[in-house]
């Protein structure tokens, strides 16, 4: 761990990241491991997780939630809608909320916040609306907060959350076509007022052209640190 971050930070690939705090308490950001292409064989070797937050129904967000829930049965934080998809398969310790809520679980406090995005859950050859698309801040116990963004466009209630949460670490998609690119990041981690961007979905597929070195060309003079992984790193 950065000392200086407050927080251990694994890229596992696209759009899922591993939190690991001072005091040992994981979070998983998102459930794509085991399919997720981008994902090192060794990095999906998971630690025990205490917390699994979704941001939304896509398949390569949450496609092994029922897995990951049932081997490590960590505390579930989604929207209400996602909730009640998961609640009948069998997942344990659910915890729906909606955007603006905050719960406090693990000496964590995890605030739902906005974001642009579509979201349907893929269930055989069923498309199900699964709510509305959400990021979240996590507030961890030396006081970091992190806002992991999930899959969004920039909006100007960015600068809000900015005011209201402090996030010091940004992290946040920069791979075009079905999120920000890294132009539309910048702008995102300026309104926030972040001090570190992690970049995210990125490079899994051809379609996302985005690049870490094209966000730090666009925030070169900000003073914002972007601080590019390979999957499966650490920092």
């Amino acid at each position: 761990m950065r000392q200086e971050l407050g927080v251990a930070i694994t890229w596992l690939g696209h759009g899922t990241v591993l939190y690991r705090s001072e005091k040992g308490k994981t979070v998983l950001a998102d459930a794509w491991v085991d399919g997720n292409p981008a994902c090192p064989e060794a990095a999906k070797q998971l630690p025990p997780i205490d917390l699994l937050v979704i941001t939304h129904g896509h398949f390569d967000h949450m496609g092994d939630c029922l897995a990951i829930a049932k081997k490590h049965t960590p505390d579930v934080v989604c929207i209400h809608e996602i909730a009640q998809y998961l609640e009948p398969k069998g997942v344990q310790k659910l915890h729906g909320m909606n955007k603006g809520g905050t719960q406090a679980l693990h000496g964590l406090r995890v605030t739902m916040v906005h974001a642009v995005h579509s979201s349907t859950i893929s269930d055989g050859d069923r498309i199900l609306p699964a709510g509305e698309a959400c990021g979240f801040v996590i507030e961890f116990e030396n006081g970091t907060r992190v806002y992991h963004a999930g899959d969004t466009a920039a909006f100007t209630d960015m600068k809000l959350i900015g005011e209201l949460y402090h996030p010091t670490i940004g992290v946040l998609p920069i791979g075009d076509l079905y999120t920000m690119s890294p132009h539309e990041a910048a702008a995102a981690a300026k309104m926030l007022g972040v001090k570190v961007v992690v970049p995210i979905h990125h490079s899994t597929f051809p379609a996302l052209t985005g690049t870490p070195a094209a966000l730090r060309s666009n925030l070169k003079g900000s003073g914002i640190e972007v601080l590019e992984l390979k999957p499966g790193e650490s920092a």
